[in-house]
């Protein structure tokens, strides 16, 4: 299971960190991230990174505001948001891939296997 958790309401320019906590699982994941879904629009990769953190993917929407981490002792990944912009509004959903899927495949999300239940972020002033 995935708890994501640390969203909310901020306002345009402020931060926010958002965490994804993965347990339960029947075997290590290879690649954990974040994606997200606005009112009325696809789901998008936000970022993801391999176990190792040899690799590593941030949307251009999101490159130098964003940065992911990851504690593998914890299984938690987490999401650093800074000047956030309204345009951040979306659910955010955290998912692993535990089939060691393509680097491609994993964030597009289609090679996650695991999905978390999402948390609001909600940008406005």
């Amino acid at each position: 299971q995935l708890q994501a958790s640390g969203g909310g309401l901020v306002q345009p320019g402020g931060s926010l960190r958002l965490s994804c906590a993965a347990s339960g699982l029947t075997s290590d994941y290879y690649a954990i991230g974040w994606f997200r879904q606005a009112p009325g629009k696809e789901r998008e990769g936000v970022s993801c990174v391999s176990r190792s953190g040899g690799s590593r993917y941030y949307a251009d929407s999101v490159k130098g505001r964003f940065t992911i981490s990851r504690d593998n002792s914890k299984n938690t990944v987490y999401l650093q948001m800074n000047s956030v912009k309204p345009e951040d509004t979306a659910i955010y959903y955290c998912a692993v891939d535990t089939r060691r899927s393509v680097w491609s495949s994993v964030i597009s999300g289609y090679g996650m296997d695991y999905w978390g239940k999402g948390t609001l972020v909600t940008v406005s002033s």
